[in-house]
């Protein structure tokens, strides 16, 4: 199981060089994890960056993917990665997504580095 985080879900979107080293760890769709919390950070940044069609298409793909609704356990868990690793709030509800599905969470953010279960994919600079 991959849950890919919101910034690697972009740098793949965009095509740019980070984006392609994103694809290489990609699943097939079956196998993503895909947490609300990214549903709503990438609706919000698909209408804003390339318009309401790309982003239909975009949440109807995730759609078919393991979507998984923030709930009381992810919620406590996220708190606990908030305090411990000083994860900002939707950071860590991704972060608790992953560890309570056992997926590896795919990001391009450094601050997930050294993390458990994160695989993360430096950003290329341009």
């Amino acid at each position: 199981m991959i849950l890919v985080d919101t910034s690697a879900w972009i740098e793949w979107l965009i095509g740019s060089p980070t984006g392609e080293a994103v694809a290489g760890h990609l699943p097939e769709q079956e196998a993503w994890v895909v947490p609300t919390m990214v549903q709503l950070e990438l609706a919000k940044w698909l209408a804003r960056e390339v318009g309401e069609d790309k982003a239909d298409q975009v949440i109807a793909f995730t759609q078919v993917c393991q979507v998984v609704p923030l709930d009381t356990e992810i919620a406590l868990a996220a708190a606990e990665a908030c305090r411990a690793h000083r994860l900002a709030t939707a950071d860590a509800i991704v972060f608790a997504t992953a560890r309570a599905r056992d997926a590896t969470l795919v990001t391009c953010d450094a601050h997930f580095d050294g993390l458990p279960g994160v695989r993360l994919i430096p950003k290329v600079a341009t």
